[in-house]
C-alpha cells in the first residue's frame, strides 16, 4: 500500500466531528446562498469595523450572525475555492495557487483545473432535488490559455454565468479610464477561447449582472417548486477598481477600493431583499457570506490581523463570515457576534450537506467536519482537528519578510515552520491575534505537538513545486 495513501488514512483519524443538528432543528430542506467575495479583508466592512458604509451587508449581519474565527483554506483564490467546494484540503486535487496559463501552472506542479471527478457539494444537491446555480467567479479551471477545461456544468451546477477565470456564458469586463479614450478590454484571453457566448460590460456593471442572473434563477426555482443552492461570487472587490462612482481625478488606491466595495454592497442588496421581501423565502433561505481570502495591499484592510492575501498569516486566511436566516437561525442567537467559534471552508461544506439533509458522496474522505449547529446558532462546537495550510508555492514572501512554508491552527493556538524546521512561531490568538509575541519557547509542547500534526497532514496530501523532494 502506497506511503502516501497510508499517511491519508491516518491522517483521516485525527477529524473528529462536532456536535450535529438535532432532528428537527431544520424542517425543511432549506434553499442556501453562499455569497463568496473576492480579496475582502476580515476589517473592511461595517459590520466588522471598517471605515466603509455597506448597509445591506451590514443589516445581513444585525439580523443573522456573525462569526469572526472563520477561517479559509488557502490565502489565495483557486485553492480557496476548490476547499469550499470540494470539503477537501485543495492540495488533494493539485490546486495550490491561482490557476494561470498552462506552462505557470505546471511549473508549480499544479493541475490545470479542478477534476470533475472531485466531490462537489452543487452536484450533491442536485440529485437531491436542488436547483443549482454559480453566478460570478469560477476560477477553478477554464482561463488564460486552458480552453479545454470542464465547463461549469460538469460539476453539477445546472445554470452558470461567470467572468474570464471559467468557462460557459461569461460577462467580460470593459474599463473606463474616463480620460477620453475608448474602454479597453480586460479578458486575459478568455475572450478568444470560445467555449459559451461572450458579452462585454463595463467593469462597475458586472456584479449587477451576476446579480440580475441569481434574481432570474431564484425566481424559477420558486415556480418549480424546488429548493435551490446558489453561487454568487462576484469578481469585485478584486482588482481592477474602476467604480462607476465619479472620483476625484488621481484618487488612490484605497479610495477607488472603497468605491467598489460601497457598489458590491449595493448590487448585493438588490439580492438580499428579494430573499427579505418574500415571506416564503425569508423563511426557508439561508444566506452566507464570506470572503476567499485576505485584502489586497493597498486596498482593503484586515487590521489588527497580521498579513493579508497570499500570507499565512491571520490576515490571510480568516474570513468575516455572517451567517443569515430568521427561519433557520435560532432567534435567541440573531444579531450576536460569535468570537470563540473556530471552524473552517472545508467545515462549512459539511455543515450544508446536514443542514440540507443531503448524504455526503459515496467513498468521500472529508476533510470538515459538521459545525452546522453553531452556524445557526442551535449549539455550541468548534473545530477538533487542526486547520492546516501550506503556502502557495509561487508565494515565499516579499520585502524581505518569509512567508512560512506551514501553519497550523489549533482552537487558541497558531504555529508556523518551514519545510527545514526553522522559522517556529506560536501564537496565542485570543491573546494576541496581531501575532505579536512568539511563544515557542514558552509553550514548546503544545509547538512539538503541533509540529507533528503539521508533518502528518503535510506528508498524507500531494507535494508541489514548494515542497523538497
Amino acid at each position: 500500500m502506497p506511503i502516501r495513501f497510508l499517511a491519508a488514512v491516518l491522517f483521516s483519524l485525527l477529524v473528529a466531528g462536532a456536535a450535529p443538528l438535532r432532528a428537527g432543528d431544520i424542517p425543511r430542506r432549506p434553499n442556501v446562498i453562499l455569497v463568496l467575495v473576492d480579496d475582502l479583508g476580515w476589517s473592511d466592512l461595517g459590520c466588522f469595523g471598517g471605515p466603509t458604509a455597506t448597509p445591506h451587508i451590514d443589516r445581513l449581519a444585525a439580523e443573522g450572525r456573525r462569526f469572526r474565527r472563520f477561517y479559509v483554506n488557502a490565502p489565495i483564490c483557486s485553492p480557496s475555492r476548490v476547499a469550499l467546494t470540494t470539503g477537501q484540503y485543495p492540495q488533494r486535487w493539485r490546486i495550490t495557487s491561482y490557476l494561470d496559463d498552462r506552462e505557470n501552472n505546471a511549473a508549480r506542479g499544479m493541475a490545470q483545473w479542478l477534476d470533475p471527478g472531485a466531490p462537489v457539494l452543487a452536484r450533491e444537491l442536485g440529485r437531491a432535488g436542488y436547483a443549482t446555480g454559480h453566478f460570478g467567479k469560477w476560477h477553478m479551471g477554464g482561463q488564460r490559455d486552458v480552453g479545454d477545461a470542464p465547463l461549469i456544468t460538469a460539476y453539477g451546477f445546472e445554470r452558470s454565468l461567470t467572468n474570464f477565470e471559467g468557462l460557459g456564458p461569461r460577462v467580460l469586463p470593459l474599463l473606463d479610464a474616463r480620460d477620453g479614450t475608448p474602454p479597453r478590454r480586460h479578458d486575459i484571453g478568455s475572450g478568444s477561447l470560445g467555449r459559451g457566448p461572450i458579452r462585454w460590460e463595463a467593469r462597475a456593471a458586472i456584479t449587477g449582472s451576476f446579480v440580475a442572473e441569481a434574481v432570474a434563477f431564484i425566481d424559477e426555482a420558486v415556480r418549480a417548486g424546488k429548493p435551490f443552492y446558489l453561487n454568487l461570487w462576484p469578481d469585485d472587490v478584486h482588482s481592477p477598481y474602476f467604480p462607476a462612482a465619479q472620483l476625484p481625478p488621481g484618487a488612490d488606491k484605497r479610495t477607488r477600493y472603497r468605491a467598489v466595495l460601497q457598489e458590491l454592497d449595493r448590487s448585493l442588496g438588490v439580492l438580499f431583499d428579494r430573499i427579505r421581501d418574500d415571506p416564503t423565502l425569508r423563511n426557508d433561505t439561508l444566506v452566507l457570506l464570506c470572503a476567499d481570502n485576505g485584502h489586497d495591499d493597498g486596498a482593503g484592510s484586515s487590521a489588527p490581523l497580521r498579513g493579508g492575501k497570499t500570507w499565512l498569516y491571520e490576515g490571510g486566511v480568516r474570513s468575516p463570515l455572517i451567517a443569515w436566516g430568521p427561519g433557520l437561525v435560532a432567534a435567541d442567537a440573531a444579531g450576536r457576534v460569535d468570537d470563540t467559534t473556530v471552524f473552517c471552508s472545508l467545515d462549512l461544506n459539511r455543515s450544508l450537506y446536514a443542514i440540507s439533509g443531503t448524504p455526503l458522496p459515496a467513498g468521500t474522505m472529508p476533510d470538515g467536519e459538521d459545525m452546522s449547529a453553531a452556524l445557526v446558532g442551535r449549539g455550541q462546537a468548534t473545530r477538533q482537528a487542526p486547520i492546516f495550510w501550506r503556502r502557495p508555492p509561487d508565494r515565499p514572501g516579499k520585502n524581505g519578510i518569509d512567508n512560512p512554508d506551514l501553519a497550523a491552527c489549533e482552537g487558541r493556538w497558531k504555529y508556523y515552520v518551514n519545510f527545514d524546521g526553522g522559522a517556529r512561531q506560536l501564537y496565542d490568538l485570543e491573546a494576541d491575534a496581531a501575532e505579536m509575541e512568539n511563544l515557542v519557547a514558552k509553550e514548546p509542547e503544545i509547538a512539538a505537538r503541533l509540529q507533528r500534526a503539521l508533518e502528518a497532514w503535510n506528508a498524507s496530501v500531494p507535494p508541489d513545486a514548494c515542497v523538497p523532494r
